[in-house]
């Protein structure tokens, strides 16, 4: 699962010596990292029985909509070479009031993480050990975050695309067992290679978009990209360019894993619908294959939580120094520079809402959903902010300007109300929160702010 990638704001005095050395591709590559090669195995299971089984057209969709939507992001990193944040487009080019709600969207993405993250490595963790509770696994793997950003554990950018040639390597491993499993089927029924895309017997179209709006999780980071503007050659083309092509890349990927997965496994039943794909995988090459596997995700999702608690607590640091959350809590740092209240105040989120999926309150589903609801607020948001600045302000009036931010707002706007009841319901509770927040920080300091923010 993908990780939202940290704010990488640079110090006063390194503002205008950062040497411009990321070529395209190595802009592609970071993208692709960021958002994880095997990203779509997570959501896999939850996407299927919302889609009816329609997996690869589900991210296939979601796919077109992030390629309009990072039409927007490139564009706007031209507008704002140095900020790279949803919050600083839509605050500057729409109006600070929904630049706030942006803001406030996009912080409740960065405290879910983590919880999210959280709940599948204990998933993950009882296909080894299921004897072990999963309130057990739970302690452990939020524990586990967060400690290691307590002491500060980073991983360079080798190491990260270490794992990702390594992630893609396990892919190409999957694709050949799934070959090997249906070449050795005794009959290949009617329509099985097309019914990954379209199965007659189950097609919905409601149910399509509500699987979409999951698998939007997929592609989660891909906006990370315009934030590397100032490291960029010609950032003005590489940016747009690279932004577009790593959620088409992404996209091929993804959609490659999971109709491989849907031809070996056709039902819309598994044993855990979290860990479906794990499970997928042992069905194609046995107990070997679903131990890589399940090792696999394990490895990439503490990645993805590492960065993603980290991520949560700088962007609460931001709130706390800008005094938009008490400063004395939130803004604290400690002698090795580490946001130490903000990782503990998110790592005991993550603990909580983990132990809260016994109670039926909380689940890796609805958590994927509360996740995208603000992320497909702060897409709106860019595409918004892109129409205005160059079709209303600079009058550029071509197909080319004008369609990307129009197409893109409206599909993330049909996916994000196809999010299930229960996911808009708390969603629109946290807005309704932060309306409430706003207004007494408004009236403390007669202006609305959430801080330093990057990208949802």
């Amino acid at each position: 699962m993908a990780s939202l990638p940290p704010g990488s704001s640079a110090a006063p005095g390194q503002q205008h010596g950062l040497k411009r050395a990321l070529t395209l591709w190595g802009l592609i590559l970071y993208g692709i990292i960021v958002i994880q090669p095997t990203a779509p195995m997570s959501p896999f299971g939850v996407v299927a029985t919302r889609a009816h089984g329609h997996v690869v057209t589900a991210i296939l969709i979601a796919m077109v909509a992030m390629a309009f939507t990072a039409f927007g992001y490139g564009r706007m990193a031209r507008a704002y070479p140095s900020a790279g944040s949803a919050y600083t487009y839509v605050a500057r080019e729409v109006h600070p009031v929904p630049g706030y709600l942006t803001g406030w969207s996009m912080a409740m993405d960065y405290i879910l993480n983590p919880l999210i993250c959280t709940i599948l490595l204990s998933k993950l963790a009882m296909n080894y050990l299921p004897g072990v509770p999963y309130v057990a696994w739970a302690v452990f793997f939020a524990v586990l975050l967060t400690s290691l950003n307590l002491v500060g554990i980073k991983t360079n950018a080798k190491i990260n695309a270490g794992l990702a040639a390594f992630m893609t390597a396990v892919i190409v491993v999957i694709l050949i067992a799934a070959a090997r499993y249906v070449m050795n089927l005794p009959t290949i029924p009617e329509g099985f290679f097309t019914r990954p895309f379209y199965d007659p017997e189950t097609f919905e179209l409601g149910a399509l978009w509500t699987g979409t709006s999951v698998a939007v999780l997929t592609y989660i980071g891909f906006d990370g990209i315009s934030t590397l503007s100032e490291e960029v050659e010609n950032p003005r083309r590489n940016v747009l360019l690279a932004t577009v092509l790593t959620c088409v890349l992404v996209g091929g990927l993804a959609a490659l894993q999971v109709y491989a997965a849907q031809l070996v496994w056709p039902e819309l039943s598994f044993p855990d619908v979290d860990t479906a794909y794990v499970h997928v995988t042992g069905r194609m090459g046995g107990p070997v294959l679903f131990g890589l596997v399940n090792a696999t995700l394990i490895i990439a999702t503490i990645g993805s939580g590492m960065g993603a608690l980290l991520g949560a607590a700088r962007l609460l640091y931001g709130m706390g120094r800008d005094d938009a959350l008490p400063r004395g809590f939130f803004g604290f740092v400690d002698g090795n520079g580490v946001p130490r209240n903000n990782v503990l105040f998110v790592g005991a989120i993550a603990l909580v809402g983990a132990h809260l999926v016994e109670y039926g309150l909380m689940s890796f589903a609805l958590g994927v959903e509360l996740l995208n609801f603000g992320a497909l607020i702060a897409f709106m948001g860019v595409n918004a902010a892109a129409f205005i600045h160059y079709v209303i302000r600079q009058k550029q009036r071509s197909a080319g300007m004008v369609l990307p931010p129009i197409l893109g707002f409206a599909m993330c706007f049909y996916l994000w109300i196809s999010l299930g009841l229960k996911a808009k319901v708390w969603g629109f509770s946290w807005l309704a929160a932060g309306v409430l927040y706003g207004i007494y920080v408004k009236r403390r300091s007669g202006r609305l702010s959430l801080g330093e923010m990057s990208d949802s």
